[in-house]
C-alpha cells in the first residue's frame, strides 16, 4: 500500500487526469470534493480507472491495503498565483491536510511567482515533496511545464515578446483567469488587459486533440484580435515528477522523512 498526495491547481486537471488514468500501477484515486475538483473527478470517472471516489472531507479517506498505488487529491482554485502569500498559504494548508494520510506529496505547481522558491520553508511536513523540475529547480509555472522548461519558455518570449500562452488548461479557463469574479470579461476591458500582446501561442499536448485546441484557440483569437500560432508541448516533466514520487513510495522510503 502506497498513497501519494497530490495538490494541484485546477488548470492542470486534464494533465493529471491523463497521467493517472494511463498508469497501470494506480489502483484507486480519491478526490476531495469541492467546486474546483468537479471537472477532474468527471474526467477520471470517465477514464479506464477502476476505482474513483469523491470524498466530502479528508477524514473519509481510508487506504486499501491491497492496492499498490493510490492517489489522494486536493484541487485548489485557479488564480491564487496573483498573490504569492495567498498561493503559498493555500498549498501549505493543503499539504498539512493530506499529510496524515499519505507517504509523499506531488505538487501540480512550479515556482509560480516564487511562491514555492523554497518548498521546505513553505511546506512544514515530514515527508518527501516532489515538484515538476526543470533541471535543478522547479519549473517556472504551468506554461513552462507544458512547454518543457525555462529555455523554451524564454525562447518563445524573446521571439515574440507580446505572447499570450494558451495551454490546454488556459484554453478552458482563460476567461476566469482574466476576470476571476464573473468568468466573463467585456471587450473594452479585454483590450486593456491584453494591450501589448500580439500573438496567442497554443501549446498542444496529448491531453486534448489538436483539432479541439485549434478550435478553442481560434475562438480566443477572434475575441482578442491576437494572431494565432501553434507549437507542440510535452507532459514529460510532470510525468517525471510523478514517476519519482511513485518510485519513492513504492520503495518504502516515504515514511516520515523531511520534505525535499
Amino acid at each position: 500500500m502506497a498513497v501519494i498526495g497530490i495538490v494541484t491547481c485546477e488548470v492542470l486537471e486534464l494533465e493529471f487526469a491523463q497521467l493517472l488514468a494511463s498508469d497501470p500501477d494506480v489502483d484507486r484515486v480519491s478526490i476531495l470534493e469541492n467546486a474546483t475538483s468537479a471537472r477532474l473527478a468527471d474526467l477520471l470517472e470517465a477514464s479506464p480507472l477502476r476505482y474513483v471516489q469523491r470524498l466530502p472531507h479528508v477524514h473519509a479517506f481510508g487506504p486499501e491495503p491491497d492496492h499498490e498505488v493510490e492517489a489522494l487529491i486536493r484541487v485548489l482554485r485557479l488564480g491564487l498565483h496573483r498573490t504569492r502569500s495567498v498561493l503559498s498559504g493555500a498549498i501549505a494548508a493543503a499539504a498539512r491536510e493530506l499529510r496524515p494520510h499519505v507517504e509523499a506529496l506531488l505538487l501540480g505547481y512550479g515556482l509560480c511567482g516564487n511562491a514555492l522558491e523554497d518548498p521546505r520553508a513553505v511546506l512544514d511536513v515530514d515527508i518527501p515533496v516532489f515538484l515538476p523540475m526543470d533541471g535543478c529547480h522547479p519549473v517556472d509555472d504551468c506554461i513552462a511545464l507544458c512547454l518543457g522548461g525555462r529555455d523554451r519558455y524564454h525562447g518563445e518570449q524573446c521571439r515574440v515578446p507580446g505572447t499570450f500562452f494558451l495551454t490546454p488548461g488556459w484554453t478552458q479557463h482563460w476567461k476566469r483567469m482574466l476576470d476571476s469574479r464573473t468568468g466573463e470579461i467585456a471587450q473594452p476591458a479585454l483590450a486593456r488587459t491584453l494591450a501589448g500582446y500580439e500573438r496567442a501561442l497554443l501549446v498542444t499536448t496529448p491531453v486534448l486533440p489538436e483539432t479541439e485546441m485549434r478550435r478553442r484557440g481560434q475562438e480566443f483569437s477572434e475575441k482578442t484580435g491576437l494572431r494565432l500560432e501553434v507549437c507542440q508541448g510535452t507532459l514529460a516533466l510532470l510525468a517525471k515528477a510523478w514517476s519519482e514520487a511513485k518510485s519513492c513510495v513504492q520503495a518504502g522510503v516515504g515514511e516520515r522523512r523531511p520534505a525535499e
